[in-house]
């Protein structure tokens, strides 16, 4: 392993949790809305949400995590949602 290898992004199945806890401590708060949710064969439910920061709409999508699943009633299209972002790159949010 070379010295320049200490310092490279390490890619894996963390990168997503982290990127996910940086932005429930440290992400800035929007409102949201769901407006469609899907399941899939393996029982993950996917939520496709809208979000509005300084004028520019923003969509994604993302997979309920445990916590959210026992309380998918929340995450009905239609349903009113808080989001987290990064102001830097509001494209990366995640719904809390």
């Amino acid at each position: 392993m070379s010295f320049l290898d200490y310092f490279r992004r390490k890619k894996g199945g963390d990168d997503e949790v982290m990127r996910r806890a940086r932005l429930l401590l440290t992400g800035r708060i929007a409102d949201g809305m769901i407006f469609d949710t899907q399941t899939d064969e393996s029982g993950a439910v996917f939520i496709f949400y809208s979000y509005n920061i300084s004028g520019v709409d923003y969509e994604s999508s993302q997979t309920l995590n445990y916590d959210q699943r026992r309380r998918q009633e929340e995450y009905k299209p239609g349903a009113s949602i808080t989001v987290r972002y990064d102001p830097r790159h509001p494209t990366n949010s995640v719904v809390v």
